[in-house]
């Protein structure tokens, strides 16, 4: 009975001994095999592993991408506009022997913790560097910015065996207190914006409307001047075109400006002239003797007389003898002008029945 109490004791020795000597790392860990606290070994493959039992402890770190949450980063851009933001960062650990010479027995949370003061450093760093400003920070570069954050801090934690794997800005806000003042401020600038583009819009309508005004004066006294010349060409045809019928028929020139203007005065119900009895304007009115007859008229009429005289007088001298002094016998006085042959008086007088029809085409009523 003795004997099966020892040999359940050397088993249960054994079984523990064993139990104490093997290990096994998870796929998903890497796996420290340390004696009296100095490494020994690293076990990064998964599977079981042996260590010395006792003697020998094991210490397993996440292989995984591991998160890391920042605590809210008040940062002073270059425009020295306070902003609230907000990072994380993924991280993992490449090299299990130099992160645990770095945390000690501290572990992931004591690396987190360094993690954090490097990543709000890099990012007030970054995000407060000459040329930054608020506008970059919420604009495209906002993802240049994130990566130089990621890169700065890669640099500052790889003695801590981990390497930084993205930083991101889950967000960026004004501080409650500077809310309303940045607001105000932004207001004020776009309204400012907003007078320049409204100024330069008006210099450049400006600009235009004198251009057109330019146009317009320049076409204008263009065609005023064309219009000038064919007025000139056309007067001057008309007066030609004038003094050509005035100069083929000037009593018929005379009888129709006459009539044109008895048209234009006495036209319509109201018409009313107050003029003197004398005046030349009703001459085609009141008068039977054509106002064209002039002293010319006259005078034509008895040089056509006295051409016809001087023809019959040469057919009589020819039966008769010449007188001695060679002259042309004047008629006798008081003798009477050859049948067929008219007087001056006779030339001028028109016809009755020509004067009755142009009188009353002249005339027009008044009132």
């Amino acid at each position: 009975m003795r004997k099966g109490y020892i040999l359940l004791a050397i088993v249960a020795a054994v079984l523990f001994t064993a139990m104490n000597a093997l290990f096994v790392v998870d796929e998903r860990e890497k796996a420290l095999v340390l004696q009296f606290g100095q490494i020994r070994s690293v076990k990064e493959d998964p599977g079981l592993a042996v260590k010395i039992p006792f003697i020998q402890d094991v210490v397993s770190y996440d292989d995984r991408i591991l998160s890391l949450d920042t605590d809210l980063i008040e940062v002073t851009p270059s425009d020295d506009r306070r902003l609230i933001v907000d990072a994380f960062a993924r991280y993992r650990i490449v090299d299990v022997e130099q992160f645990r010479r770095a945390v000690g027995v501290g572990g992931i949370r004591a690396a987190e913790s360094r993690l954090a003061a490097i990543l709000v450093a890099q990012t007030r760093a970054v995000l407060g560097s000459d040329g930054v400003t608020s506008n970059s920070i919420l604009s495209e570069d906002r993802s240049t910015l994130m990566t130089r954050i990621r890169d700065e801090a890669r640099s500052r934690s790889d003695d801590l065996g981990v390497e930084i794997l993205d930083v991101r800005l889950k967000d960026t806000a004004l501080p409650d207190q500077n809310l309303a003042a940045t607001f105000e401020r932004m207001r004020a600038e776009r309204e400012r914006e907003a007078t320049d583009e409204r100024a330069r819009g008006e210099e450049a309508a400006q600009r235009v409307r004198a251009q057109a005004d330019r146009t317009r004066v320049e076409l204008t006294s263009e065609a005023e001047r064309e219009a000038e010349i064919t007025r000139g060409e056309a007067d001057a045809e008309r007066n030609g075109i004038f003094a050509s019928a005035f100069g083929k028929d000037a009593e018929f020139f005379e009888f129709y400006r006459s009539l044109a203007a008895y048209d234009r005065s006495l036209k319509g119900d109201n018409s009313t002239l107050i003029l003197s009895p004398d005046s030349e304007f009703f001459d085609y009115l009141k008068s039977d003797q054509p106002r064209g007859t002039t002293a010319r008229e006259d005078q034509r009429a008895a040089e056509t007389l006295r051409g016809s005289a001087q023809g019959a007088g040469s057919a009589a001298s020819q039966d008769e003898p010449q007188p001695e002094d060679g002259g042309n016998a004047a008629p006798e006085e008081g003798s009477q002008p050859e049948a067929g042959s008219a007087t001056p008086e006779q030339e001028a007088q028109p016809d009755a029945a020509s004067i009755s029809a142009e009188g009353d085409a002249s005339e027009t009523p008044t009132n």
